[in-house]
């Protein structure tokens, strides 16, 4: 099962380019749903604005300084996920993402490369399909049911669902829903349309979920280490109470010399249905 190419056994029962050109209009789906989500949110136009007000009351950086903060954006904020301060909720995500990499790529070329009626896959290109769809699941249903802030802290039914949940929930069935249909024989019966919809939510559900915040996070993680490293921090005053007149902006004479980790004590315990 795990060698089998699924797509070239459902594609024998269809007609010729079917999956093929799915796929495509998944792709222009997803190109033309981030667009209308950045026209419409006004992304592009704030974090170019935001740049340019950066760039005319900090200090000049180097091409090299410039560089350098690329590589840590993709390093840090983006190859590891480093915006995450909890770690449980970072290795669910690092799962999630480098999952779904592997599925989207694999799935791609199964399709495109090995069709109905040519040579069969080789192994490896079944396997990471397998292994990306099985690392969604993992991350995925892990942060469902016991990381998500509304559900481990507020002590909501896994169950509960609101709008900013279609990115995550359509995934999670898109995926589960490949697993069985892959598991049970990859044939075209209702399994498949069930998971050919659920994939049509996933991609064409761009504009009204958190699927684009992928295209647009390391532009935003990238803006705000620039910002911080010409000291302009977008316009904030900077977290270090070593400077005099940050410590005289707060209204309590106790917080003006305290240290800066002062109230963190209530990080040592996860917060858990109050």
């Amino acid at each position: 099962m795990l060698s089998v190419n699924p797509f070239a056994v459902a594609g024998a029962a269809l007609p010729a380019g079917f999956l093929q050109w799915f796929l495509i209009i998944m792709i222009l789906a997803v190109v033309v749903g981030t667009l209308f989500d950045v026209v419409h949110k006004g992304s592009a136009r704030y974090f170019f604005a935001n740049m340019r007000k950066s760039r005319s009351k900090g200090r000049a950086l180097g091409s090299g300084e410039m560089v350098s903060i690329a590589v840590q954006t993709a390093v840090v904020d983006v190859l590891a996920s480093g915006e995450f301060c909890n770690q449980k909720r970072r290795v669910a995500h690092l799962f999630g993402m480098y999952g779904f990499i592997l599925y989207v790529v694999a799935t791609a070329v199964l399709v495109f490369c090995y069709p109905a009626g040519a040579a069969p896959a080789p192994a490896i290109w079944p396997a990471l399909w397998w292994l990306g769809a099985l690392l969604v699941l993992v991350g995925g249903y892990w942060f469902w049911f016991f990381i998500r802030v509304d559900v481990a802290a507020e002590g909501h039914s896994p169950l509960r669902l609101v709008k900013a949940d279609l990115f995550v929930l359509s995934l999670l069935v898109s995926v589960t829903l490949a697993v069985l249909w892959a598991a049970t024989g990859a044939g075209t019966g209702l399994l498949f349309w069930l998971y050919i919809i659920a994939t049509i939510v996933l991609f064409g559900g761009v504009p009204w979920s958190k699927f684009a915040h992928m295209f647009f996070k390391p532009a935003a993680a990238f803006d705000k280490r620039v910002a911080r490293a010409n000291g302009t921090a977008e316009n904030l005053p900077t977290q270090t109470r070593d400077d005099p007149a940050q410590r005289e902006r707060h209204s309590m004479e106790l917080l003006r010399d305290a240290p800066m980790d002062m109230g963190l004590g209530i990080k040592r315990d996860a917060p858990r249905h109050y």
